[in-house]
């Protein structure tokens, strides 16, 4: 993975295919570039793709969070993106984001509206933000210290891949029959990455996800943001309110939402073909 000198902080990056269609690619919270292991080689050559590592994640630079973690805001992860295409040298390009990096996503559309094309969101947070309760912090806390508890914790997010019957408090999730063993290794080294992660991305996104549903400062941009928008939703998705969704297509000027029934938070982990089917459609027209 190359790194690229963003400001005064240094990014990771992965790319795929190559061309002038250029999309760049964000995370979610607690991710890395590794999400797209399975998606990747299978979108096609003639898109380039480009997805960067949050400050704080994977081996990008991991600076010390403030105490308030306002150098780990949403704003602030916009930025590191805007400077990564200028540094890229990357006039225009389209967005992909899944669950966090959709409202960082958000952010990009309204600093800079004329550098952006089509956008895709995957089971994005919202332009709202999310606010999360003290026993969902606690539970952060704990997947932070301990690897089991990650383990299950990031197992709500990709449902489809476990038996339904162990997705339950006090047991270990066991994968599915039908999980194949290339999903079962790229989930575990999933949670090895989140060893890595920076307190600002354990504590601070959760602490400015509030802050921003609080504000609700972007939220009433959303009539700004007239890109055309794709929202893919997984019915499974413990973590993203459907009603959320909702807000976006009635306040996006041009935005549309196709649910999927037996997917969860992570079609690109628990459905990769299909995944890169959608993406390449997309963003080929």
């Amino acid at each position: 993975m190359p790194r690229i000198q963003v400001g005064d902080i240094s990014l990771n990056y992965i790319e795929h295919g190559s061309g002038d269609n250029v999309v760049l690619a964000v995370h979610g919270n607690l991710g890395c570039a590794n999400w797209l292991d399975l998606a990747m080689p299978l979108l096609p050559d003639n898109i380039r793709v480009i997805a960067a590592e949050w400050r704080g994640c994977g081996d990008s630079d991991k600076p010390e969070p403030a105490p308030d973690y306002s150098n780990y805001t949403m704003e602030v992860h916009a930025r590191d993106h805007l400077a990564l295409m200028d540094a890229l040298d990357i006039g225009k390009c389209h967005l992909y984001g899944h669950s966090t990096g959709g409202i960082i996503i958000s952010h990009m559309l309204t600093m800079a509206p004329e550098r952006f094309g089509k956008v895709l969101m995957l089971d994005p947070v919202s332009p709202l933000g999310l606010q999360m309760n003290s026993s969902q912090v606690g539970v952060i806390t704990a997947m932070k210290t301990d690897p089991d508890v990650c383990f299950a914790g990031l197992a709500s997010a990709a449902p489809t891949l476990f038996r339904p019957e162990t997705m339950v408090a006090g047991q270990m999730p066991q994968f599915a029959d039908a999980t194949s063993s290339a999903q079962r290794d790229l989930f575990k080294k999933i949670i090895e990455r989140t060893r890595v992660l920076s307190d600002g991305i354990w504590f601070g996104t959760p602490h400015n996800l509030g802050l921003e549903w609080d504000a609700g400062t972007l939220a009433r941009r959303m009539p700004e943001m007239a890109h055309e928008h794709l929202i893919l939703f997984g019915k499974m998705d413990y973590w993203i309110p459907r009603e959320h969704m909702d807000v976006m297509v009635d306040k996006l000027p041009n935005a549309r939402l196709e649910i999927f029934p037996y997917v969860g938070h992570s079609m690109n982990l628990e459905q990769p073909l299909l995944f890169a089917r959608v993406f390449g459609d997309y963003f080929r027209g």
